[in-house]
């Protein structure tokens, strides 16, 4: 048989033709496609919450939950909200650019959480109000214990709710200690360290008494750093009084009026009109930011959660990857 090479090549061609032109076309679609995964974070929008014809907004601002700069996780591992710190960070930037912001309302619902992130976000909150000379009123609505007072600080008024808690002003770090169990399961955990003390926070071993007065004197520092803030932003408090009252209690609603902890007793419609009196602002709108899909109908509308399906919801500042201590502005452990 003889071969004609330009008949075959044009044949190789044609059977070749189809398959080259969809592998050229998956590679085209592959270069150009982006796979989401996990959910996609949106960014905030503005939403009125409370119609208003007069000048001027109400931002309203909510602290809703463990007070930590983690995100919330789905049982598969992906990220379904950012973090608080994150949250609110993004929050006071995108307020920074709109003028007609005249005061920040601060809704607090929270047990309190980690000790740093409850620092970042009063110092974010305080900046915000000194750069733009505008007031924030705190409404404590189910509570406002430990870090969530601590926040509360940065407000230049405080409104209980009549039925809420605050207070726990104090600090607590647990470590977890398993070296009974490891013991009980045959279990041993060697370490190799270039000083005595560089593993004190392990969980596979107890604290020295040394090593525990030095977890002490660390806990007393943040514990002080809590007086001192409440005793700079409580003009009817000295520091002697804070220290009688930081013994980790909660305060009801009259409690906390009568001990000057809080300012007046009122649902968060009253601090409402409080912020339109002080302004002499009668008709003021107030707003929130959202992401799109979150619904908020009024003032008593929650931080809307996210549309997916969430069986296990890490909002308590677990991560069981680091099995060290963590330093806590934090009622009810």
């Amino acid at each position: 048989m003889q071969i004609d090479y330009r008949t075959g090549m044009i044949n190789i061609i044609y059977r070749y033709k189809m398959p080259m032109l969809f592998l050229m076309g998956l590679l085209f679609f592959w270069s150009c496609a982006v796979i989401q995964l996990g959910p996609q974070i949106d960014s905030f929008e503005e939403k009125t919450i409370e119609e208003g014809d007069g000048p001027g907004k109400i931002l309203l601002v909510d602290i809703d939950g463990f007070i930590s700069n983690l995100p919330s996780k789905t049982l598969a591992g992906f990220k379904s909200k950012i973090g608080m710190v994150d949250r609110i960070r993004e929050i006071f930037k995108k307020a920074g650019e709109d003028d007609d912001i005249k005061a920040i309302l601060l809704r607090i619902n929270s047990p309190g959480g980690t000790v740093t992130s409850s620092d970042i976000i009063y110092n974010e909150i305080k900046s915000f109000k000194e750069k733009r000379k505008i007031k924030t009123y705190v409404s404590v609505v189910d509570i406002a214990a430990s870090g969530g007072y601590y926040i509360a600080m940065a407000g230049d008024t405080i409104m209980m709710h009549p039925t809420s808690l605050t207070g726990s002003i104090g600090v607590l770090a647990m470590k977890l200690n398993m070296q009974v169990l490891m013991g009980k399961v045959g279990v041993e955990w060697e370490v190799v360290k270039s000083s005595e003390k560089k593993d004190f926070m392990s969980p596979f071993r107890s604290l020295s008494d040394e090593e525990r007065k030095l977890f002490q004197d660390t806990i007393d520092r943040y514990h002080e750093r809590f007086v001192d803030i409440v005793t700079l932003n409580r003009p009817e408090l000295d520091r002697k009084s804070v220290k009688d009252l930081a013994d980790g209690r909660v305060f009801g609603a009259r409690q906390a009026l009568e001990s000057h902890l809080a300012d007046s007793i009122g649902y968060l419609q009253d601090t409402v009109e409080l912020i339109k009196q002080d302004l002499e602002q009668p008709y003021m709108q107030v707003v929130t930011y959202s992401r799109p899909g979150e619904y908020k109908s009024n003032i008593y509308s929650s931080v809307s959660v996210p549309s997916q399906l969430n069986f296990i919801n890490l909002d308590m500042g677990l991560d069981f990857n680091h099995l060290s201590p963590q330093f806590m502005y934090l009622w009810g452990q």
